[in-house]
């Protein structure tokens, strides 16, 4: 199988890009409903592993345990904005777990909300760790480790028990053997997986499912529950995770990763879309994801207007002008694969 064009770009008519990928649609029980390119394609899973990575912690009662809210659910499974509200989150987070932000392994960036916006930090501003968009996923790691009496110093590390727990877990959610996902190390310095398209929709599948996976049940209920209630912190202001969990209205659980992948779970339709568009090009990927909604019929009138924005169909100079045109150039194809 090989990847398909997904969008293409035209300017005065003529063509100008296409963006290569692949899309896999599948089922909680991991049977391919539709697809477009290679559904079984090996993509690292980048930020949308973070909900399943938050299994060890919520089947030992973590949770529970440090009393952690409905939204601190959602900051496990965050790449939000470093905005006050994902600040205040993580803290208490930390203190609640008894550490300091210093334990924090994930490193510092600026804050995303300024490159959302475009804007330059304001002279003079002063970010830490906290501010790292992995920071929620991180502190609950370090709750992990807190629980169980684990080293914090490398709790990153690969072999560190919590990151073999991660991966057994992982697989598990995915239906995969878990000496068989490819590991790599994440942008938050934490490790990732790669896995086919088709296991990573299959995850979706099984979180959005919530109660009635036989095996994650009351977590992914847990999980799938926070992500849709507080879709705020799981991304952050102009962010497509909020946009598109609010056009859900309750229903979709999604997540968008770096370099071009994004995962979509419907609750009650017990199905998920798994998408990697090649180049990582973040329009295309937005644009992409709505198209497949669209295609299977997941999308009404109102959820196509809401939703029109991530298509962003026409190329728009800076002064106004419609200068080209962003669409789609796929059919998914129905059913497994012959």
């Amino acid at each position: 199988m090989k990847h398909l064009p997904l969008i293409e770009l035209t300017r005065g008519g003529t063509l100008e890009c296409q963006h290569l990928g692949s899309v896999a649609v599948v089922n909680a029980a991991g049977s391919l409903v539709a697809y477009a390119g290679d559904p079984h394609w090996l993509t690292f899973s980048r930020s949308t592993l973070k909900a399943l990575q938050a299994l060890p912690f919520m089947e030992a009662g973590g949770p529970q345990q440090f009393g952690f809210s409905t939204r601190q659910l959602a900051m496990l499974c965050a790449s939000h904005n470093g905005e006050d509200m994902h600040v205040r989150e993580t803290q208490d987070m930390l203190d609640k777990a008894g550490l300091a932000r210093t334990a924090l392994r994930c490193g510092c960036h600026i804050p995303g909300i300024f490159t959302q916006l475009e804007q330059a930090p304001p002279p003079g501003l002063v970010f830490d760790e906290r501010h790292n968009n992995c920071s929620g996923k991180h502190a609950g790691f370090l709750a992990y480790c807190v629980q169980h009496g684990l080293s914090l110093e490398d709790y990153i590390a690969p072999e560190h028990p919590l990151q073999q727990a991660i991966r057994r877990d992982v697989a598990r959610a995915v239906g995969m053997d878990a000496n068989d996902l490819k590991m790599g190390i994440d942008g938050c310095s934490a490790p990732n997986y790669a896995l086919p398209l088709s296991h990573l929709a299959r995850g979706y599948a099984r979180l959005a499912s919530g109660t009635r996976d036989a095996e994650f049940g009351e977590s992914f209920s847990s999980l799938g529950e926070a992500m849709t209630c507080h879709p705020e912190l799981v991304s952050g202001t102009g962010r497509n995770d909020l946009a598109f969990m609010r056009a859900g209205r309750g229903d979709w659980i999604t997540k968008i990763g770096a370099d071009g992948v994004q995962a979509v779970g419907s609750k009650s339709r017990g199905e998920a879309v798994a998408l990697k568009v090649m180049d990582a090009n973040k329009a295309a990927l937005h644009a992409a994801t709505v198209e497949v909604l669209d295609q299977l019929g997941w999308l009404d009138d109102a959820q196509r207007t809401e939703l029109a924005p991530w298509r962003a169909r026409q190329i728009i100079t800076a002064r106004g002008l419609v200068v080209g045109e962003r669409r789609p150039a796929f059919r998914l194809q129905a059913g497994e694969i012959s």
